[in-house]
Parts: structure tokens; C-alpha cells; sequence
């Protein structure tokens, strides 16, 4: 059988609405996250897309100040890489660029700037081809002096421009309007509607000789996954697997303890088994509780089958024995009554009341077992001392001294143990009752608290006692020595009953002389 509140040796157990909220986030953090996802790298290509234009501007800066003839080098052995600084969720997207402006009174005579510029035509145009950028130089004025569109024409009036001819370097995000509509899957990402573009100052021994103005569609989201599609591929197996592993976890920690305890169950309808084990496995902890509530259940509800089993057949017996005289001695008068002597007629009778009175007693004692085992647990309690006190006083008229050792306990403060004041009465009643049936004219109580603050009652007395043997069968129901005398064997298992409703407990113990038992109460809380 198993035994009663046994707990899984496992480690520490979550709770089943833990697990849930864990699933439940889960839930709503896959789209939250393949969103975050999504706008964190469309971000990565923006910047990688401006880190491009500004190693481009950089090297289209060094040659421009070179043709007009001011590439001074400061050789102190310092680098000033410059970062990129384009970010979706800190740059607002502007409108699209404002168109170039005419630039009224230009001189006839083409300036260094000018000049620098025409032979910097060719190096843009097949750049271009390569980079698939839009590439302008412009004079220290923002006149356009070198590139595939706009020649002659100011951007001074544009903002980067502006900030890049102060000696700022300037990137920007900026609306772009396709000439073919996007696919419709392309709305997921923010990186198909915009361009970036970035104004490189062209300086050297910190004054603006011009700047770099360069631009770019970044890449498509879609095209750019699309084209690393293995490692996409792999990324969506490993979630895949994740997933599955997720599945497989709730499963065993809901799914497969549930399944267990439902085929127990079954089988225990079914008569395979006799009570329900508790799960090794039970995955939260609510499922542990309820695997112990099972297994309680069915140990208790076997116990009492088991119980109620071996009751009726000790009854059966029980009523039998009497049952078979009294239809004997029937039998005998109704045939034979005329006939018989006076004397035993009387005899018989006699056996008849006799047998009547035991069969009296024992419904009796039926009666009051069956009441002591259908009471329920209750917070009742009582104190100790008073209940002595008043059977100290009726039994010592009746030839039972008692004599109460509690040297270890303050009785004066009235302890309070949990149990009713009637059940009390009633166990102790029968204890000394039975010490006088045994001829003791003593009885010797020891209290103590035990380490789990429990009342600990040792009842001695010094009659017949108990034999080693015996000690083992007294809680047997109809187990007597005096069944002569007429007694019924129902007293202790009624006792046992009543401590068991009460959370306590009973036990003899093998003594030199009289009986000696063991009672455990708990300690009422006050």
C-alpha cells in the first residue's frame, strides 16, 4: 500500500498558474518579438547603409581636397573613425529632398572648385555604377560642382547641407517615393519608403572646402534575408526545435501526470487496483497536491472497505454465538418445556436473559462505535485538569486512587488540550473502568510534552495487566479476555476511534505489571 502523504523526492515544483503565465507570454511575445525583430534589422541595414556612404565620402573627400590642392596630413598618429548615428526609433524620417535652386550671377571663369569637380565627373559616374549611390560634390557655397544630376545648381537650402557647411557631418533619413509600387509583404519593414542621406564636410586645417553629398535607398529587408536564406533557414529550425521542446515540457509537467493519474483512477474503478500511488513525476505543484489528495482518498476509502470488512465479520461472529443458544434453548422449551423439571426450565431461561443482555451490550457498543468512528475532525477543546479532577473524584469512591504526576507541565495554568470535553471524559472512563474490571486499585498518570508539542498521557496501573501477547490484540474490535464476564471487546477500539478523530493516538506498552498505555493529544491552540 502507499503510504499516506509521501512526497516525490523532486526538486522544487512550479506552480501550474506559473506554467500557464509562462505560455501565455509566450504567446504574446513571439509577434511583439518577430516585430522587434524586424525594426531592429531593417535599423542594422540603415546603419550599415550610412557606414558605407561615409567610407565613400571619406575617400571622395581626400581626393577632392587634393585636386584643389589643400590634403594637408596631420601626422600625429591619432585615428577619428566616424560612427554612424542613424537610428528609426531616435530620427524622425523627413520629406522628401527640396529641389535644387538656380544660382543667379555665376562667374563666366570656372574656380578651383569647378575645376577640381569636372575631373571628379568620371570617378562619380563609375562609382555609381558600383555603389548604386547618388553622388554630388559641392563647393564651400553648396553649389553643385560634380555629379550625375544637378550641375550649377545650390543645395545650400537643404538642412544637412547646411550643418555639413558649418563643418558638421550631417546624415539624414528622408522619404523616398519608388517609381513601381512595393510588393505588399514589403510593408513590414520601414527601410523600403525611406532614403538616407549624408553630408560629408570636405575640411582641412578645420575650414569647409566643400561637401560630400551622398545618398541611398537601404536594402530590402525581404531581398537582404532572402539572400543569407541558409542562415534563415537555420535560425527558423532551431525555433522549430525550441517549439517542440516547449510543447514537449508541458506536456510532461501537465499533459502526461494527468493521463497517470486518470489510468490509476480507472484502474482502480475497475478493481486492478486497490488504492492510487502517488505520481513520481507530478510536474507543478498542484498536481503534486492533488496526486496526494488521490492517493489519501483511496488509502482511506481501502482502509475503511478493509475496515468495514473485518467489522462485519466480527459481528456476524459475535451475534452467531449468542444467537445459536438462545434458538437451542428455545427449541428445547417449546418442545420439551411441559416435561422439564422446574429447576431447568429456570436454568434455561435464564441462559436466555443472560444472552439477551449480551446481545444488548454489544448493540450497544456497536452503537457507540459506530458513532465514535463517523466523528469529524473539529478545533474542540477542553481543559485537562478539570476532567481529571472530577474522575479523580467519582472513581476514588469506587476504590481507583489516581495519582497525577505533572512535575514537567504547569497544570495550575489549565492546559488546554484539542480534543472535546465529552470524547475526553468517555476515553478516560473507559481506561479506568477497565483497570478496576482488572482488579487495580491504583492508577498512575505522567504527563509530558513531547518535542512536537504534544501532550504525552502514560496511564499505569498495578491490576492483572496485560500479557506481551495480548498487548498487540487489545485494539482488535471483540478482542476480550473477559467475554465470560460479558464483556464485549469494543471499549480500546472505541477509545482509538475517538483519539484518531482527535489527532491523537494510543498504544500499550509491555510492562513488568498492570497495564500500562501511551495517549498523544495535540496542544490546543489558545
Amino acid at each position: 500500500m502507499p503510504v499516506i502523504n509521501a512526497k516525490p523526492k523532486l526538486r522544487r515544483l512550479f506552480r501550474l498558474r506559473t506554467i500557464l503565465l509562462l505560455v501565455m507570454l509566450s504567446v504574446l511575445f513571439l509577434p511583439l518579438g518577430s516585430l522587434f525583430f524586424f525594426r531592429f534589422y531593417e535599423n542594422q541595414l540603415v546603419r550599415q547603409t550610412e557606414l558605407e556612404l561615409i567610407m565613400q565620402s571619406a575617400v571622395l573627400s581626400s581626393v577632392y581636397r587634393e585636386l584643389i590642392g589643400k590634403n594637408h596630413v596631420m601626422d600625429d598618429g591619432k585615428y577619428t573613425p566616424l560612427a554612424p548615428q542613424l537610428d528609426f526609433s531616435k530620427n524622425d524620417v523627413l520629406p522628401r529632398r527640396p529641389a535644387v535652386r538656380t544660382v543667379m550671377n555665376r562667374p563666366v571663369q570656372p574656380d578651383p572648385a569647378q575645376i577640381a569637380g569636372r575631373k571628379m565627373q568620371n570617378i562619380l559616374k563609375n562609382s555609381q555604377k558600383i555603389t548604386l549611390a547618388g553622388m554630388r560634390i559641392l563647393d564651400q557655397n553648396g553649389v553643385v560642382v560634380s555629379g550625375t544630376a544637378e550641375l550649377g545648381g545650390s543645395l545650400a537650402h537643404v538642412k544637412e547641407v547646411q550643418q555639413a557647411l558649418q563643418g558638421h557631418y550631417t546624415p539624414v533619413l528622408r522619404e523616398r517615393i519608388s517609381d513601381e509600387p512595393p510588393p505588399s509583404i514589403a510593408s513590414i519593414s520601414r527601410g523600403t519608403g525611406v532614403r538616407v542621406f549624408t553630408a560629408y564636410p570636405i575640411m582641412d586645417q578645420g575650414k569647409v572646402y566643400g561637401v560630400v553629398y551622398l545618398s541611398r535607398t537601404p536594402q530590402n529587408i525581404l531581398k537582404h534575408l532572402y539572400s543569407i536564406k541558409e542562415k534563415v533557414f537555420l535560425v527558423s529550425l532551431t525555433l522549430l526545435v525550441l517549439t517542440g521542446l516547449f510543447v514537449l515540457f508541458i506536456s510532461s509537467r501537465i499533459s502526461r501526470p494527468i493521463r497517470e493519474l486518470i489510468e490509476q483512477t480507472q484502474k482502480v474503478t475497475k478493481g486492478e487496483l486497490q488504492t492510487v500511488d502517488v505520481l513520481h513525476q507530478p510536474g507543478t505543484y498542484e498536481l503534486s497536491k492533488l496526486s496526494n489528495s488521490f492517493s489519501e482518498m483511496s488509502q482511506a476509502l481501502h482502509e475503511r472497505s478493509a475496515y468495514i470488512q473485518t467489522f462485519a465479520s466480527h459481528v456476524s461472529h459475535e451475534f452467531k454465538t449468542p444467537l445459536t443458544s438462545m434458538q437451542g434453548a428455545l427449541e428445547l422449551l417449546q418442545e420439551h418445556g411441559e416435561d422439564m423439571p422446574e429447576e431447568q426450565r429456570m436454568r434455561f431461561l435464564k441462559n436466555l436473559q443472560e444472552d439477551t443482555s449480551r446481545m444488548e451490550r454489544l448493540v450497544n457498543g456497536l452503537l457507540e462505535q459506530a458513532r465514535a468512528d463517523s466523528l469529524n475532525s473539529s478545533s474542540a477543546s477542553c481543559h485537562l485538569n478539570v476532567v481529571l479532577d472530577n474522575l479523580t473524584r467519582v472513581y476514588k469512591k469506587q476504590g481507583l486512587r489516581i495519582k497525577l504526576d505533572s512535575e514537567a507541565i504547569d497544570m495550575k495554568s489549565g492546559l488546554m488540550v484539542g480534543i472535546a470535553e465529552q470524547e475526553l471524559y468517555s476515553i478516560l472512563e473507559n481506561l479506568f473502568r477497565n483497570s478496576l474490571q482488572h482488579g487495580a486499585d491504583q492508577m498512575d498518570i505522567q504527563l509530558r510534552l513531547s518535542y512536537n508539542n504534544e501532550l504525552v498521557m502514560k496511564l499505569h496501573d498495578n491490576g492483572s495487566g496485560i500479557s506481551d501477547a495480548n498487548c498487540k490484540k487489545v485494539f482488535t474490535p471483540f478482542f476480550t479476555t473477559r467475554r465470560e464476564d460479558g464483556g464485549t471487546g469494543l471499549g480500546l477500539g472505541i477509545i482509538q476511534s475517538l483519539l484518531k478523530a482527535a489527532h491523537g493516538r494510543i498504544e500499550c506498552i509491555k510492562t513488568g505489571q498492570g497495564a500500562l498505555f501511551e495517549i498523544t493529544l495535540p496542544i490546543a491552540k489558545v
